[in-house]
């Protein structure tokens, strides 16, 4: 599989604006035939958690049907961030459009505490896609649970993508877990991490992937916008900024 990780820089809460610069993302991506892109966590919005009441959105919303054309002529599967509405507190979701297929949800299981006043927890432990399922999906402070890499391995997942808002303070942390992950589980991990300002601080980019055996194969910078493609066959990767 051809698999791109997106660093973008969100607009904070404007979602039309940030739909616009995700078009420019997809279309990169299916330029170099990548299979998959998957956008940083809720890169629809921004990462601001006292929004988030105010911008969840239904997964449904028609302002995403663009997705579904871009993932229908343009063969890929498209992974966007966005805070999405439930009965308490919204869940920080991932949502998948595949070629003609409906839509799909994929919400974190895991929150951190500080997430706790503002979030509520998805029911799903892992998110798997792709045609046999190989694709586990992690957002954010999921990597940081070995449950959640294990009950991906456990399902057969061969690549462990985690969408991320992670600062500079993060970083060091995140890295070492996710070439841990890789190790320890076999699995081609992936980061989309965003740059710019999120929740009183600024996200430190380094979108990355590490190689089945956790040894690090390319990395984004941490000030630009850009995609990162990597192909798990080849083991060939293509960097450009956007």
């Amino acid at each position: 599989m051809k698999i791109c990780v997106a660093q973008t820089r969100p607009i904070t809460g404007d979602i039309a604006r940030n739909i616009e610069r995700h078009k420019a993302f997809v279309a990169t991506a299916v330029s170099h035939q990548a299979n998959l892109i998957i956008f940083p966590e809720l890169s629809l919005t921004g990462y601001e958690p006292t929004l988030a009441q105010a911008l969840a959105i239904q997964p449904d919303d028609p302002r995403l049907d663009v997705f579904q054309t871009l993932a229908d002529t343009g063969q890929i599967m498209i992974g966007v961030g966005a805070p999405t509405q439930n009965q308490s507190r919204p869940c920080i979701s991932l949502i998948i459009f595949q070629t003609n297929r409906p839509r799909q949800l994929y919400t974190k299981h895991y929150l951190h505490e500080d997430e706790l006043p503002f979030f509520t927890s998805g029911e799903r432990v892992s998110g798997l896609v792709g045609d046999k399922n190989e694709v586990a999906l992690a957002i954010c402070y999921e990597l940081s649970v070995p449950q959640h890499a294990a009950a991906a391995a456990g399902s057969g997942a061969a690549i462990y993508i985690a969408s991320v808002a992670k600062f500079v303070n993060g970083m060091e942390k995140a890295n070492k877990r996710l070439a841990e992950i890789a190790r320890q589980h076999h699995m081609t991990v992936f980061m989309a991490n965003c740059i710019g300002p999120a929740d009183g601080a600024e996200c430190a980019g380094q979108s990355a992937v590490w190689n089945c055996e956790g040894t690090l194969v390319a990395r984004l910078d941490v000030r630009n916008e850009g995609v990162l493609i990597f192909d798990t066959v080849t083991e060939t990767f293509i960097q450009e900024m956007i």
